[in-house]
């Protein structure tokens, strides 16, 4: 089974994309989503972000505060790296195991693995493919302002902590530009996952 990477900088419309390739018979691994959980579930990853940023992130229950990870991981390159280096083999360990169980159902097309930071994590590598969402800043600014949970700041401050655009086209085995409606991305996404699958 085809294992692929989608990736993207946040407002890009990576999440409209997976919902297609879902649509289309992938399994989607929303490792964004496995982080969180990790964050909320695994005790060893929270004593070990306890240990990293101490006090700073946790609630008068001793529980880490999201919220308040959030800003001290997201204020710099460096807090960030801190962060994902405790997060990300977790999540990879877990990527490993859900692989091995959807393969051996059969039931899927190709195993989708959905993750804003595929090439900053590394797991570019354990890819058969990589597929990169780009979209103009003002139009990932716009759409990340209409959800309504993050600042225009706490946003340009993620993607300054994203690596370029460019940098992850030059990476990609296919390249998707979201720059128009929503039919358009099904159309361009129609024709990379026929092209793979």
């Amino acid at each position: 089974m085809l294992k692929i990477g989608l990736t993207g900088g946040i407002g890009s419309g990576k999440s409209e994309v997976s919902k297609f390739f879902q649509a289309w018979g992938a399994y989607i691994f929303d490792a964004d989503r496995e982080a969180k959980h990790i964050i909320n579930t695994d005790k060893s990853a929270q004593k070990e972000i306890i240990k990293e940023f101490g006090s700073d992130v946790i609630d008068a229950d001793q529980n880490i505060d999201k919220q308040k990870l959030a800003r001290v991981a997201f204020q710099d390159e460096f807090h960030q790296l801190a962060l994902n280096s405790i997060i990300h083999p977790h999540v990879f360990k877990k990527i490993d195991s859900t692989f091995e169980k959807i393969q051996q159902q059969n039931k899927h097309n190709c195993f989708v693995v959905d993750a804003a930071l595929i090439y900053e994590s590394g797991a570019d590598t354990h890819m058969d493919y990589v597929i990169v969402i780009t979209s103009l800043l003002r139009y990932r600014t716009e759409r990340v302002m209409s959800r309504n949970n993050m600042t225009r700041d706490d946003f340009l401050k993620r993607v300054t902590l994203q690596w370029p655009d460019e940098d992850k086209e030059h990476m990609a085995d296919y390249v998707i530009q979201n720059n128009s409606d929503l039919n358009n991305l099904e159309r361009e996404s129609k024709k990379i996952f026929d092209s793979i699958i």
